[in-house]
């Protein structure tokens, strides 16, 4: 049975309770059993039996795996932290990164909730000028003598067109809101969209900068635990499985390392990270402080790819109410204006 996928703010929450339990020196077990007795009675029966999992031999990040409700990332970041010793820290990481990621959702939720809310406002008035309002401006021009002619007559006959045409429309726009409700209400569903549209476009825009910040903070995971390089470029890379692009760029700069260039030098030519993370990278590793440069790197791509993803999320109102305002006034001008000269004609 597909179970639900954790928020993440639960994610946020579990994540930063576990990192503290191991740092007071609770086995990972013991953590689980703590949490299932204190947690919502979603997720008792879950963190349960990954306690039982993780009794009988299994690693967290297996019994994450098992679960079915983790994401990759979590339960590779997780992985990570358990082979480098820094299981720890991964959490307390994974928790710092999804609770921006909460904060970021509520943030384009309360963004995006007010221009929808507009634009079917919106639609809704320029269908009625179109099928409503139009006609009657027809009929007093032909009262008048003459007709809608210009861009008046050809929204007039959209208008018409529109109005023959409602019964599909409205067939059209139960179906999409069943598509938007099943991908409200499947995660397996979203999932499978989410897979689609990642293998086309998950690595462009915004989507590649987080790509990178996710890329940016495994290996700085990977590095500041000594592990080598190889081996952590290998571990953050399966974090991006589902991006086949990030992936191909990954095996390129292991090779590039097999091949025996400098990590800074690898990344560049593959294109990995972006050039200034290259150039920051390089100068850590020359003056001995490489995984530190790297977690600098792993913060600034973090904040760069919220800002880039804010910044795309502001701009859809005013898009929204610059593009309605124009094609209403276009409507309203290109009636009144005719009927302004008819008017003035017999004035």
């Amino acid at each position: 049975m597909k179970h639900n996928s954790i928020s993440h703010g639960e994610l946020s929450s579990l994540c930063l309770e576990l990192s503290m339990l191991f740092h007071s020196g609770v086995g990972t077990g013991d953590a689980l059993t703590l949490l299932a007795e204190e947690s919502d009675p979603a997720y008792q029966a879950m963190l349960t039996d990954m306690a039982s999992r993780v009794d009988l031999g299994s690693t967290l990040s297996a019994a994450m795996r098992e679960t079915g409700r983790f994401p990759a990332y979590v339960c590779g970041l997780v992985e990570v932290g358990e082979r480098a010793g820094r299981t720890e820290e991964a959490l307390a990481a994974l928790a710092r990164y999804y609770e921006r990621r909460a904060r970021l959702d509520r943030r384009i939720k309360s963004a995006l909730l007010y221009p929808a809310v507009m634009l079917l406002l919106m639609l809704v008035v320029i269908g009625v000028l179109l099928m409503r309002v139009l006609p009657i401006f027809d009929d007093v021009y032909a009262s008048l003598g003459g007709r809608l002619t210009g861009v008046a007559g050809g929204l007039l006959t959209l208008g018409r067109w529109l109005d023959g045409a409602m019964p599909a429309l409205w067939v059209l726009m139960a179906a999409v809101t069943v598509f938007l409700a099943a991908f409200a209400a499947l995660p397996s569903f979203r999932e499978k969209l989410t897979a689609l549209w990642r293998g086309s476009r998950g690595d462009k825009g915004v989507a590649r900068k987080m790509n990178d910040a996710r890329l940016a903070q495994a290996l700085s995971m990977g590095m500041a635990s000594g592990m080598p390089v190889e081996e952590a470029l290998e571990l953050a890379s399966g974090l991006l499985d589902d991006v086949p692009q990030t992936k191909e760029r990954c095996l390129e700069c292991r090779a590039r390392l097999e091949q025996g260039e400098r990590l800074a030098a690898a990344m560049r030519g593959s294109d990995l990270l972006p050039s200034r993370a290259c150039r920051l990278l390089e100068l850590g590793q020359r003056s001995g402080t490489g995984d530190a440069a790297m977690e600098k790197i792993a913060d600034d791509l973090s904040e760069e790819s919220e800002a880039a993803l804010e910044d795309r999320v502001s701009r859809v109102e005013p898009a929204l109410v610059l593009v309605c305002s124009i094609l209403v006034g276009l409507i309203l001008l290109s009636v009144m204006l005719p009927l302004m000269h008819i008017m003035s004609a017999i004035g």
